[in-house]
């Protein structure tokens, strides 16, 4: 099971257990596949268990949400049009980027973004946190178990999303 396998990691070098969780949620948020949300769980488990603090990882997770979604909304908005944005899209989880990208290949205003992605990333980060924290093994059980209905869920949204990317596009392409 990939958390356990993160959280035994986490654990063995808890001294580092914030950075490793900072660097893999904001590479997430940014849009590679790395299991952010899942060192975000091991270390709330963690925390439950009094290795950490639950105070620290959710200020830390909060922080590397918005940092890394920040990353990605201005890569894509310098650089992400067309065929850049295709080839990019095949080395980054569709799911992760989405809302991103999405507002950085449309040009949404950044106050307007960074108002809406910071309020998500302390609600989620908040959310994951406690949850985690407070029902420990068992979140991690349940995650383990309805694997499958997320990964079908996951797959129906990254279908949507890319159907939203697309039609954004097309918008631009149009306005050019």
């Amino acid at each position: 099971m990939v958390l356990g396998s993160i959280t035994s990691f986490i654990d063995a070098h808890s001294q580092w257990a914030l950075l490793m969780m900072f660097g893999l949620m904001l590479l997430e948020s940014f849009g590679l596949p790395v299991p952010g949300e899942t060192a975000l769980i091991a270390c709330s488990v963690l925390a439950s268990q009094g290795a950490l603090q639950i105070e620290w990882v959710i200020v830390v997770a909060i922080l590397a949400a918005i940092l890394g979604d920040n990353l990605g909304y201005w890569v894509a908005r310098k650089g992400g049009h067309g065929g850049k944005a295709v080839f990019f899209g095949r080395f980054v989880a569709v799911l992760r980027v989405t809302a991103a990208w999405t507002a950085g290949l449309s040009h949404m205003h950044w106050w307007r973004f960074f108002f809406w992605n910071a309020l998500g990333a302390i609600v989620w980060a908040t959310m994951v946190g406690l949850v985690s924290y407070y029902l420990g093994d068992a979140a991690a059980s349940a995650i383990g178990r309805y694997g499958l209905y997320a990964a079908g869920g996951a797959l129906l949204l990254a279908g949507l999303g890319y159907l939203v990317v697309r039609r954004i596009e097309r918008r631009v392409v149009e306005k050019d």
